[in-house]
């Protein structure tokens, strides 16, 4: 039987966790990634660390060990906050080639000049080469083509500035602006990265970039904190749209639209590693579903849809709630955009046992998509599947018919027991 040639558009994170997931399941896959045009730095969390180790990332997670600390300028206060990780990017993007390499992993350089599709792919690159594929990877961020049915939020620019400045301990910072928000990071080689996000409307001509951004630096007392005299040169600029985009469909039989190139947000939002690897880690299943069993074709499709979906709707919301707490500037422009949108659903919404069902929905089993029978919940629509390892649908179905809880929890360990038990008084169905 011929065996699927599975090829990956991208080998950024969401590109290579979804590489290195298709490696586990057998699949001979190949990945084509351009490096980075520009040097950038991002602040990670924890669980990003968490997120790449579970990826298989281990590599490029060794390259996330710089702590900082961070401040806080946010309507009107100023908080020293926890610590979080510096990330060089182009560090970090070699250590993800190497990552790739060491899973056996094809990874080729180039950038995709053509796609077209018959029976099967043929991607065509700059330098001439055609390459052919059975099942193809969007993996390529905001430089994936967009689709016609994709959801924008407000249109939004981040401008990023670096320059080479003298050593010392790593440290970042946040603060608000009446016309945005600036995120800045120096590192222990004395490297400065210096980032305003704001509308694309305002954005000024090209040639006049860096000296737009010298004089926003130059007015802030953070900045000038960080970077002392540094914080008014007048240094490169590269523009980049930070614009939040939901691509619409996201998955066909034989193609799927992974991280930045199924759904992209705000930076406010949360790290953007995060958000890529949260649709990334599912898409191997996904993939490994419609190529294996295409009987469940639209279940694995149903399956990722919905969960790119809510996965940016919950961003999206989280930013949102974010920019709602700037009450002091929220009746300038770039605020008011943002602190209504996407929309006004709470965050999180309260627990009502009304709300509570049993239903069938698509989950992950085995390496594959299946049907199984889960709980659906006010905050959870997709529905929770199981709880340590504890299926939840037989519980709460005991629970709603008036059952003792005693004897259904009867085999369980204690600690799974306080967990069940814990999550059943929280959706107040005991």
């Amino acid at each position: 039987m011929h065996e699927p040639r599975i090829l990956v558009l991208g080998a950024g994170p969401a590109g290579a966790a979804t590489a290195i997931g298709l490696g586990r399941l057998g699949y001979p896959v190949t990945v084509v990634s351009e490096w980075r045009r520009f040097s950038a730095v991002e602040g990670v969390s924890q669980r990003v660390l968490e997120g790449l180790r579970h990826a298989g990332l281990g590599g490029a997670l060794n390259q996330a060990a710089t702590s900082a600390t961070r401040q806080v300028h946010w309507n009107g206060q100023h908080l020293q906050m926890n610590q979080e990780y510096l990330l060089d990017r182009q560090r970090f993007d070699h250590a993800l080639r190497d990552d790739l390499l060491q899973a056996g992993i094809t990874v080729i350089e180039g950038r995709a000049r053509q796609i077209e599709h018959d029976v099967s792919y043929q991607v065509h690159l700059d330098d001439g080469q055609v390459l052919e594929a059975d099942f193809l990877v969007e993996a390529r961020g905001r430089q994936a083509p967009l689709a016609a049915d994709r959801l924008r939020g407000p249109e939004t620019v981040s401008l990023l500035a670096s320059w080479q400045g003298a050593p010392g301990e790593p440290a970042s910072a946040i603060e608000s602006l009446d016309g945005g928000w600036a995120w800045m990071a120096r590192l222990a080689d004395g490297r400065g990265y210096w980032q305003i996000t704001q509308d694309a409307e305002n954005l000024p001509a090209k040639a006049a970039l860096a000296g737009y951004c010298a004089v926003l630096r130059e007015r802030s007392a953070l900045a000038a904190e960080l970077f002392g005299n540094q914080a008014s040169l007048a240094a490169p600029v590269h523009a980049r749209s930070s614009t939040p985009i939901l691509a619409g469909d996201c998955v066909g039989m034989d193609w799927i639209r992974v991280g930045d190139a199924a759904m992209a947000v705000d930076p406010l939002s949360g790290n953007g590693i995060f958000q890529s690897l949260s649709s990334a880690l599912q898409a191997p299943m996904v993939i490994n579903t419609l190529l294996r069993r295409p009987g469940r074709a639209g279940l694995a499709r149903q399956f990722h849809q919905q969960r790119v979906a809510e996965l940016f709707m919950r961003f999206a919301r989280t930013g949102r709630d974010f920019y709602a707490q700037e009450q002091a500037r929220s009746g300038q422009p770039f605020w008011g955009r943002r602190q209504g949108w996407p929309d006004t659903q709470p965050l999180h919404l309260a627990a009502d046992n009304q709300a509570v069902q049993v239903v069938r929905r698509p989950v992950l089993c085995d390496g594959l998509v299946e049907e199984a029978e889960v709980v659906v919940t006010a905050d959870q629509p997709l529905g929770v599947w199981h709880l340590q390892g504890v299926p939840l649908a037989p519980i709460v179905r005991a629970a709603q018919a008036g059952e003792g809880l005693d004897a259904v929890l009867a085999g369980l360990e204690h600690h799974q027991r306080l967990q069940v038990m814990r999550w059943l008084r929280e959706q107040r169905i005991t």
